[in-house]
């Protein structure tokens, strides 16, 4: 009998049924379940543990701000630290900042030639007795048009590179209002250099530039290097001096410590030291956040700073990081009394740090913040006083007080600790240093001091043992 397609099997063929062993059956399902459960046991056990460690590694974060107006030094002390506690990540950024200084030089020395090209084309028609007196100091100079027609000639060259070196530093970032600058944020480093295929570190034998930055770097150390006496001779001529002086020149405050030392920055093997990347100027956009470990009492603590951009058009970046800060440290340029904002120039550059720190002490987010304030700036508050500029000139209430820095120094200070009495919604202590952020040894004392007293704080907060 043949079989019809389409079957395996005739229907006349007996077909062997396979028996199974129930007890074997309930045992292997056993056998799954336990090994389940134990797979997933292991995975609780581990969750757990990594949750641990992260909520010890967030204890053991210790979140900190620098606040205060632009150029109240809060990047510059966030170098201290890091050249405290992480001087290898500060030692690997140096060629990164020879770009920088240059560009703090090429400003210095355009705006010395704008100022003077203003200064003596008005200097007949100003009958003012400031005026009166900075013609007659200058009149035993003799005519000087053609003396400083041919240094602008000679440094034409390196003052037109100034834009082209900002456009390169500041990665495209612009600022509204027709300022020119380096305007960086966050990162900017990373943006300047050029990274090896893993993204690790900076590719052998670019001096750790990008290609771009490199070749305007290049360019504006040999211009530099070519005109570095005339540059010198600007800086050091006596008409230069008369105005400076009379107030009648203003230069970025880290101007005349690069321009006095403009032969050893003029060098084809130049690299900046550490005094130069505590003095050079960079404008900070938004927030940038920096990382390193302290040591102490045998634990380790990760110290996370935050270094915000202080322009008012800036401030409500700040807002966000609030919330769990550790510590604030709130810079105020005592120096400033005789300057005012540059995005508003009827406001007092004291009065607005005082207005900042009201709005910092009556905040709710960080009344649980230990507070620090740094009345920074020492340093040039006395050169000015010395120099005779008068306080009362410029803040009326100041009165008939001896204008003497610790006079001054004091009034200030007792202006500030007013507004934490008055404002303070958690009446927490307040921790006030004078500081000078370019004397290292004075600053680093400091640092130590403030470092180890908000880290106790931390820890009495955290129940860290």
């Amino acid at each position: 009998m043949t079989k019809r397609p389409g079957h395996a099997h005739s229907t006349s063929e007996p077909i062997l049924m396979q028996t199974f062993d129930a007890a074997s059956i309930d045992k292997e399902y056993q056998f799954y379940d336990e090994e389940a459960a134990r797979v997933s046991q292991k995975i609780d056990e581990e969750l757990k543990r990594d949750w641990v460690r992260r909520k010890d590694a967030q204890r053991r974060q210790v979140k900190v701000m620098l606040l205060g107006q632009a150029e109240s030094g809060k990047s510059t002390l966030q170098k201290q630290f890091q050249l405290y506690y992480a001087h290898h990540a500060l030692d690997h950024e140096r060629p990164l900042w020879r770009p920088v200084v240059y560009f703090n030089i090429l400003k210095a020395v355009r705006m010395i030639l704008d100022e003077l090209d203003h200064e003596l084309n008005n200097l007949s028609i100003d009958d003012s007795v400031e005026g009166q007196a900075v013609a007659h100091a200058l009149a035993p100079l003799g005519d000087l048009g053609e003396e400083f027609s041919r240094l602008r000639t000679k440094l034409v060259p390196l003052v037109a590179m100034e834009d082209s070196l900002a456009s390169e530093l500041s990665g495209g970032v612009a600022v509204t209002g027709g300022r020119t600058g380096v305007y960086v944020r966050a990162g900017w480093q990373a943006l300047v250099t050029p990274l090896s295929p893993n993204r690790s570190h900076a590719l052998p034998g670019t001096g750790g530039l990008s290609p771009a930055v490199a070749q305007v770097t290049s360019l504006a150390s040999r211009t530099l290097i070519a005109v570095q006496n005339e540059v010198d001779e600007l800086w050091k001529h006596p008409a230069v001096r008369i105005l400076l002086n009379n107030r009648r020149i203003r230069l970025d405050e880290s101007a005349p410590f690069f321009l006095d030392s403009i032969k050893r920055v003029a060098q084809p093997d130049y690299l900046p030291s550490t005094a130069d990347l505590l003095n050079v100027r960079l404008q900070t956009l938004g927030v940038a956040e920096h990382s390193f470990d302290i040591e102490l009492c045998g634990s380790r603590y990760n110290w996370l700073m935050y270094d915000v951009g202080g322009a008012r058009g800036q401030r409500h970046a700040w807002v966000p990081y609030f919330d769990d800060a550790t510590a604030i440290i709130f810079l105020a340029p005592i120096s400033a009394f005789d300057q005012y904002l540059e995005e508003d120039p009827r406001t007092n550059r004291v009065d607005d740090s005082l207005q900042l720190f009201t709005a910092i002490c009556s905040n709710k987010l960080l009344k649980n913040s230990h507070l620090v304030l740094m009345l920074n700036k020492t340093d040039l508050l006395r050169k000015k006083l010395e120099a005779g500029v008068k306080v009362r000139k410029y803040i009326t209430s100041y009165g008939d007080r001896p204008n003497t820095y610790a006079d001054v120094s004091e009034y200030f200070r007792a202006h500030f600790i007013q507004v934490h009495r008055r404002h303070d919604i958690s009446r927490r202590a307040l921790y006030v240093h004078f500081t000078s952020m370019l004397d290292i040894r004075a600053t680093q004392d400091i640092i130590v001091n403030v470092g180890e007293a908000i880290i106790r704080s931390h820890i009495a907060k955290t129940g860290l043992a």
